[in-house]
């Protein structure tokens, strides 16, 4: 029997809801079944769960990628279920997807400018130009350097970077550690943590799922397209059961 604690932050509404969805790809089965995910403003979700529970399905259907057959998508009070990428990057979504995503021939400077690309207001773009330069500092150091040049956990921060340039409410990291060594994933997680205090909402997917709950203000364990097992993420971290079957076991 799954346990599931039902909880919900009650200090703010929640910015991205996503309601009894059910998604999946062509005519094969059913990815997601019935799953609801819900992040407050200003926070951190971690979904985690097994290969194959579904966790990137969700945030491609969060992000227009990919439509549900059933259920509804909120963002920021509006119902947004079926609308696509680009007019859910303009209502404050953004999506920062697996592997590495950065033109190595192209500068750091250059990279960061083209999330900018919607945005004809050019004072806006210099403002946020100057916020990212200032969040992430390997991004204001090495901003006339090429992205080729940088190691992959710099690179993420640039991909970081580039998705904060059109101020989105909430962005969708899929496993952002994913071939990273030890030091650049210590990394990431940090600047995500960054992310979140200067007020971006995140729905993370994290192989590292123990890491990911360290940081994460919630998290939410996946199971065969569902919602197992929810709540504040400290206390996942130490709910034993959890521990044995998603997390493994501490050193």
């Amino acid at each position: 029997m799954p346990i599931l604690l039902c909880w919900r932050l009650t200090l703010a509404a929640d910015l991205l809801e996503l309601v009894d969805v059910e998604a999946g790809y062509g005519r094969a089965a059913l990815v997601l079944r019935g799953l609801t995910v819900r992040v407050p403003p200003a926070s951190v979700v971690c979904l985690v769960g097994p290969n194959g529970a579904g966790k990137s399905t969700v945030l491609k259907v969060a992000s227009g990628l990919l439509a549900p057959r059933a259920g509804r998508i909120v963002l920021d009070g509006r119902d947004v279920t079926g609308r696509g990428p680009q007019s859910l990057l303009g209502a404050g979504l953004s999506h920062v997807l697996q592997g590495h995503s950065v033109f190595p021939e192209m500068t750091v400077g250059e990279n960061v400018l083209l999330g900018a690309y919607t945005v004809r207001d050019k004072a806006r773009v210099a403002e946020r130009v100057d916020f990212v330069r200032t969040l992430f500092p390997v991004v204001g150091s090495r901003w006339d350097a090429l992205a080729g040049a940088l190691s992959g956990g710099q690179q993420k921060q640039v991909e970081f970077a580039r998705s904060l340039m059109v101020s989105p409410r909430v962005v969708l990291l899929d496993e952002p550690s994913m071939g990273l060594d030890p030091k650049a994933t210590a990394t990431v997680f940090e600047q995500i943590t960054r992310m979140r205090d200067a007020g971006t909402a995140v729905l993370l997917v994290e192989q590292n799922a123990r890491r990911a709950l360290e940081i994460a203000d919630q998290g939410c364990v996946l199971d065969l397209g569902r919602v197992h097992i929810a709540g504040p993420a400290q206390a996942l971290l130490t709910n034993p059961r959890l521990g044995d079957l998603y997390l493994g076991r501490r050193p």
